[in-house]
Order: structure tokens, then sequence, then C-alpha cells
């Protein structure tokens, strides 16, 4: 007897940037289910007041990232005019336009009969502030490296709490930032020696103020002067900042794990590789070889592993789907989550049981891993009053 694949019977919307490649992949997933293409909910109209926005009935909602659009980033911020998307400063006001969007989606579909978004817009805010999502981390139990007070106003301020803390190595990441824009791994010594290792290009204005820029080639600081200039300039966007733990490595580079958590389970994991202390695959590091890893763990430490990034994703356990970024002891018996990530599933080629990261997201729905409310009872079709939807794209 053949027993039928699990389907979805409900339309599927992403909120997304339109011809980004996560909306591609997140179609071609739905595709290969034999679902219908995905309708799409453009980042720039949701974050425009003036454009009306509904959805179909029963609709699964599923939010992508934001990120990537200078018109969508200019409405989110309310510029009138697009920003210059390499500089690092900004975010912060990204994120309020990112809340507000969130707020007008949650009613939006709240209006719309039967329709779910598939992650908690409580969740994605606060996995999109590294302070807010460490305290929730750290309130529910969860391994995270210790945290400095902030906010920080300045650069002679983190020193001090350094200082007060005896944190003389630590990560500055800006609380709202992502792919490890504007992260500083910042190390000090006695004698007044510091090292500052960071994807920010520091530029100076005509009138001399600090600008900075996102960098794919990694930059060492070691003038304190550049270093200071650097962090005042990231005061503004209220960093977290966290001590900077020793991690494992894997022939000669240091290593890390991102691992995608999808209704629970984690299933799909990549072994970031890197000659620094930034891990960040686009900037310029490698995938590690993940079985050579295993293999060199202790019995039971990687099902450890992968424990610790299922509780740290239980934290934010109404939404389908999280990247938890995990640290590795030098002795590869600890783990520390270090960051959660909303939009942590751009994995290609990484597959779990012959499923991308979409596909899996979708099976999880499909086969009810990820339960979703029970639909009422529709109206006859002479009832139902008519309402324009939006058109797959």
């Amino acid at each position: 007897m053949i027993v039928p694949l699990p389907s979805i019977d409900r339309p599927l919307v992403v909120v997304c940037v339109p011809g980004n490649r996560r909306r591609a992949l997140f179609a071609e997933a739905a595709r290969g289910l034999g679902l219908p293409e995905p309708t799409v909910l453009p980042w720039h109209e949701l974050a425009d007041p003036t454009v009306p926005v509904r959805l179909p009935e029963s609709a699964l909602v599923r939010v992508d990232s934001a990120g990537e659009d200078a018109a969508t980033a200019r409405l989110l911020r309310g510029l009138p005019h697009d920003p210059d998307l390499y500089r690092v400063e900004g975010a912060a006001e990204q994120h309020r336009g990112f809340v507000r969007a969130l707020e007008r989606l949650s009613s939006v579909v709240a209006s719309t009969p039967d329709a779910h978004l598939l992650q908690d817009p409580a969740d994605l805010v606060d996995m999109c502030d590294k302070r807010r999502c460490h305290a929730r981390l750290e309130a529910a139990g969860v391994p995270v490296p210790p945290a400095l007070p902030g906010p920080i106003t300045d650069y002679a301020h983190l020193r001090s709490l350094m200082a007060e803390h005896r944190m003389p190595r630590v990560f500055v990441k800006p609380a709202h930032g992502s792919s490890a824009s504007g992260v500083i791994a910042l190390s000090t010594a006695s004698g007044g020696r510091v090292r500052a290792v960071t994807s920010v290009a520091l530029r100076r204005s005509q009138d001399g103020r600090a600008e900075l820029y996102n960098s794919l080639r990694l930059r060492t600081y070691t003038d304190e002067a550049e270093v200071a200039a650097v962090v005042d300039a990231l005061a503004p966007e209220a960093p977290h900042v966290e001590r900077w733990s020793p991690k494992t490595s894997l022939d000669g580079r240091v290593v890390d794990l991102r691992v995608l958590v999808v209704a629970g389970r984690a299933t799909h994991v990549v072994v970031r590789s890197s000659r620094s202390p930034l891990t960040n695959l686009h900037l310029g590091n490698a995938r590690g070889d993940l079985e050579a890893l295993r293999a060199s763990m202790a019995p039971g430490a990687w099902n450890e592993a992968m424990s610790v990034a299922e509780r740290a994703a239980a934290v934010f356990g109404s939404t389908l789907h999280a990247g938890v970024d995990l640290l590795i002891s030098p002795d590869r018996r600890r783990f520390t989550v270090c960051e959660v990530n909303a939009f942590g599933d751009l994995l290609p080629g990484v597959l779990n049981e012959g499923r991308s990261t979409h596909a899996e997201q979708l099976h999880a729905l499909a086969t009810g891993r990820f339960p979703l409310p029970s639909r009422r009872t529709p109206l006859p079709e002479s009832q139902r009053p008519s309402s324009p939807t939006l058109e797959p794209r």
C-alpha cells in the first residue's frame, strides 16, 4: 500500500524581500513538495503604512529577513532617502521600524480568518535584540557567556566595566546587528595594549567624525585611539558585550556551530571554521568537517551539544525555527549559546534526511510536528465577505 506524503492544504505567505535568494529557496522547497507557489508580501509594502495589506483566508505566514534592501531600510528607519547598506550605523533605527512593521502584521493576521503566523512576533523581536535574547536564555537556564551590564556609553565606560568585572577579552556586538556587522573581538593586556579584530572599516568624514563601514575583509586595530573611535561610534547602537569564551579548534582553525532547530529538533548543522575570532562564513571563512568534529568528541558529547541548542530554541518555542550559534569548549565537553538567530536558516546545500532547511520547515508543518490551531468551520460561499488578497509574485 502506498502511503501518501503529508501535505499542507493552506495558502503559504512569506514576508520577504522579493528577488532575494531566501524567497527563492523557500519557493523551491514548496514546489518540491507539490505545493502552490507561496504568496509574497514584500517587506517594503508592510513597512509602508500607506500601502494596504491583506492576506488570504487560512494563510500560514512566514516572516523572513528584511535585510539587503535599501528601500525597505529607508521605510523601516523613516528616512527621506535610501541609506548606505554598507554603513554599520542605523541598525537600532531599523529595529524600531521592524517592531512597528511586525505589530502591523500581527494586526492584519488577527483580522484575517484562520490566518496564523509561523513565528511569534515577540520571539522575532527578542532574537533580533542581542541583549534581550541573552537575558531570556539566561533566565531559562541556557548556558550563555557572562555579559557586562549595559548599555555602554563610550570606550572609556567599556574599559571601566571590563576592569570591574575582570573581563580582559570581550566581544562587542551591536544589539540589533546581523552577519557580524560592527562586531569587535577586543582583547586588552597590561601596559595599555589593545587588539581589536573586527569587520568594521573605520573612515573619517570631512569634519573628522568616525564613520563605520562593513567589510568582508577583517581588520585588526592596535592603536587605542582608533579602537576608541570605533567603540564610541558604536555606542548609539546599544552594544551587547559578553566574555570572549575560548573555542575548540579543528585542523588548526577555531570552530563553532550553527545549529538549525525546527519544531524543537536540531536538524541541520554547519561547522564554521576560521583563523580569526569571527567565524561567520561570509567573511571568507569555511565550512569545517562535521563528521571529523563529531568523531573527536567524547561519547554523549554531541547529543549534549544538540540538546543545548534545542533548549535554546525552546525559549522561543512559539516560533517554527531558529538558528542557534553554539560555542564548544576546548575540551569539547561544554557548550555555550552565544546567539539565537531568527533568520538563521540560510544554509544552502545542507540536508537532513534529504530535506533542505526550508523543506524541513514545511515537513514539520505537514506532519504536525509544529502544531497549528484548528481552522474554524468556513462560512458558506454566499455569506463570505469579498476582499482582495495578495497575488503571488
